[in-house]
């Protein structure tokens, strides 16, 4: 199998990371749940990674570090546990069903919503976000880039806007986190959110909160936390305040084994490599006629995905015969995010996404334009 769809989740993981997984499950107690020897040691393997974590995002503060389960739960913590009825928020038309379906949620419980489009080539302008501030605005929440098109929004911009204006910026960051350098602190983020298992090369099952100081999300899930038992609230202090319920120990060690990966390799090196790749695909299927691309291939940074369809081609189709006839996987349909394909007409087609990392060769990349090649070919 050539595997191209490291957007959805990253399938070549470091064997470090695999290495350190089956070590924690032949070694690791519970954190926080006794003082014998195991559960000390997951403690401490739990801390070294908040810490590497805190150092990858430039955090002064690693208790502001707080593991989930996955991007989507970091979302559900910031958006509900910071929003409340009579506040205002923007958001954008880029966003996946991870940060939608809680702002439809908060909308249910009065807080005003408001999407800003993006213009044609797949950008949300700073200054059409800074149009829809009032006073009743307390936050944005944007992705970092798009899961489907790969643009990469003006963090910088956004996060100069909403320090002018004292206002929470809220960032999805599971496209970008492990690919692109983030400084939580300079960039203006209150609280980023991502997966582990993307371009983190963690486990599936793990999830990133980082936030800034000050900033304290009601807590969606209580629960236990190994301490203050007969409290009948939890804790006020981070992370415990946030972490009801024993963590993924045996994930949040693959991370860890994954953090050391991106630092022994080099964060740049592994998105310059990746982007080679996807370059050397687009400029093998850019001429084909009947394909048309999505995203803004000009830019001087994007993720490393192409975004496609095929004349008509139902784009689930397309996916299947790739995988079916070549053994190429890829993403098609509407990757959870029904206003971009709204704002691209693809509501009924789709689209069908091809996304690559540095573990991938130029072989795989060969064989993925040759596909497309033969299967334009056929439906001509």
């Amino acid at each position: 199998m050539i595997y191209l769809d490291h957007a959805a989740t990253s399938f070549h993981k470091p064997e470090a990371v695999i290495e350190a997984v089956c070590h924690a499950l032949k070694g690791s107690g519970n954190s926080g749940r006794g003082a014998h020897g195991v559960s000390l040691e997951a403690s401490r393997m739990v801390y070294q990674t908040r810490k590497k974590i805190a150092d990858f995002f430039r955090m002064d503060d690693c208790s502001r570090v707080v593991f989930t389960f996955n991007a989507t739960e970091s979302l559900n913590i910031a958006i509900q546990g910071l929003l409340q009825e009579g506040d205002h928020c923007i958001t954008t038309s880029l966003e996946h069903n991870s940060v939608l379906r809680p702002l439809y949620l908060m909308e249910k419980q009065g807080v005003k919503v408001t999407t800003v489009p993006a213009n044609s080539k797949g950008y949300v302008q700073t200054c059409a976000i800074e149009a829809e501030i009032c006073p009743e605005t307390k936050a944005v929440i944007m992705n970092h880039a798009s899961n489907v098109i790969g643009n990469v929004q003006d963090l910088e911009g956004v996060g100069k806007l909403c320090k002018k204006h004292n206002l929470l910026l809220i960032l999805d960051a599971s496209q970008t986190a492990g690919l692109l350098p983030i400084h939580l602190e300079e960039s203006g983020i209150s609280a980023l959110c991502c997966s582990g298992h993307k371009s983190m090369l963690g486990p599936q099952g793990t999830g990133i909160l980082c936030l800034a100081d000050g900033v304290m999300p009601n807590p969606l899930k209580v629960g236990g936390t190994g301490g203050d038992s007969f409290s009948h609230e939890m804790p006020r202090f981070l992370p415990e305040a946030l972490e009801a319920g024993t963590l993924n120990t045996h994930g949040i060690a693959g991370l860890s084994a994954a953090c050391d990966y991106l630092n022994e390799v080099g964060q740049d090196k592994i998105f310059q490599e990746a982007s080679f790749l996807a370059k050397k695909f687009l400029d093998g299927v850019k001429d084909l006629p009947g394909i048309i691309l999505y995203g803004d291939y000009d830019a001087d940074v994007r993720t490393p995905i192409v975004t496609l369809n095929l004349r008509d081609v139902h784009s689930g189709f397309l996916a299947d015969e790739l995988f079916q006839r070549f053994g190429i996987a890829t993403r098609g349909g509407a990757h959870c995010a029904p206003e971009v394909h709204r704002a691209f007409g693809t509501l009924e087609q789709g689209m069908v996404r091809f996304s690559f990392s540095h573990f991938n060769r130029v072989d795989d990349i060969d064989e993925a334009i040759h596909a497309l090649w033969v299967l334009e070919g056929e439906n001509r």
